[in-house]
């Protein structure tokens, strides 16, 4: 299956080099090139978008807000959004993941980790950039907008899982692919793979991201001060 990209960014030279990329690879293709977020959603739709490489800063609709709405829409529940920065570690790591992002990838990433990206967010995986640390991001995730895990009400919403989703959820949180949680759980992949998509459903998350969110903010799993 040909994975179809969206390129947002408000620089043409970008988009275009991006494209040129995207488009030497067999198993996936540009479908559309966007220079603001509005652009981006309504692109999103008419042209059945797999992926969207979106930028955070531009004008008019910014990247947050446009990822937002592709989040909401459940016509694009489909789509996932991998955001691109300039600077990988700072507060719009976190406001995109909230919006619903799928992960996100510095500007300066190397070819193999853009079009790797691409694939995972595809997959829908969790993607974290490389150069970032897990435990930063949790951090600005436990810390962020002045909320606590330990908020009214946070930890409720993990009522509704078995005590393997949870068991789960904390190693997803960690950054795990379902082969390492297998191994660590000595159970199957595919089991792995049941209880994400369960506990994804009872979430209401659409992807793996998502679900890192909601143990950092639920206080299930807390950022590492190391």
């Amino acid at each position: 299956m040909t994975i179809r990209v969206l390129l947002a960014d408000d620089q043409a030279l970008l988009r275009s080099a991006f494209k040129v990329l995207v488009d030497s690879e067999p198993d996936m293709e540009v479908v559309g090139e966007a220079s603001d977020g509005a652009q981006a959603v309504r692109l999103a739709k008419a042209e059945a978008a797999d992926v969207v490489l979106m930028d955070i800063r531009m004008p008019g609709t910014d990247g947050l807000a446009a990822t937002r709405m592709i989040s909401e829409d459940p016509a694009l529940s489909h789509v996932r959004v991998v955001m691109l920065t300039t600077f990988e570690v700072d507060e719009y790591v976190v406001q995109s993941l909230r919006a619903g992002a799928s992960g996100f990838l510095g500007k300066g990433a190397e070819p193999d980790e853009l079009l790797g990206a691409i694939r995972i967010a595809a997959a829908g995986e969790a993607l974290l950039s490389p150069t970032a640390t897990k435990g930063l991001i949790a951090k600005f995730l436990a810390q962020s907008d002045g909320s606590s895990g330990d908020a009214p009400g946070r930890g409720e919403r993990l009522d509704a899982l078995t005590g393997r989703e949870r068991e789960v959820l904390v190693q997803v949180a960690g950054g795990l692919s379902n082969d390492e949680i297998a191994e660590r759980l000595e159970v199957s992949p595919l089991t792995v793979k049941t209880h994400v998509n369960r506990a994804m459903a009872k979430l209401g998350a659409r992807d793996r991201a998502q679900l890192v969110v909601i143990a950092y903010e639920s206080g299930l799993v807390r950022p590492r001060v190391d």
